[in-house]
């Protein structure tokens, strides 16, 4: 069980901070509302009527969003590498490198794809 207190302590702090965060935050936020702060924020897209059926939406936001996930997911499993790279000898190079050349691969396909390009 002693190996275990650290986490539950890490784990109570960050609840604390969460719970302080929120708590903190509508006590010393603004109380003045407006219109501009009370509509939706989408990204740099100016809001627009929506027919009642729902309407388009455009695709760049979620290209956005899986591009980060890919490259984020790409750091994720480079940190341990990292740590670890005396002791995984040549068989985790070869994963790594297996890895980095997919990640590679993603990378060429949303360029090609113009994923890359910021109008």
């Amino acid at each position: 069980m002693n190996g275990y207190i650290p986490i539950l302590v890490l784990g109570a702090i960050a609840f604390a901070f969460a719970v302080f965060s929120v708590a903190i935050s509508g006590l010393t936020g603004p109380k003045r509302y407006n219109r501009a702060r009370l509509d939706s924020y989408e990204c740099g897209i100016e809001p627009t009527p929506q027919p009642v059926g729902g309407g388009r939406f455009p695709v760049k936001y979620f290209i956005t969003a899986m591009l980060f996930i890919v490259f984020d997911i790409e750091i994720i499993f480079l940190f341990p590498y990292a740590v670890a790279f005396d002791s995984l000898g040549l068989f985790g190079m070869v994963e790594m490198m297996l890895f980095i050349l997919a990640i590679f691969v993603v990378y060429a396909y949303v360029w090609r794809r113009g994923g890359l390009e910021w109008d």
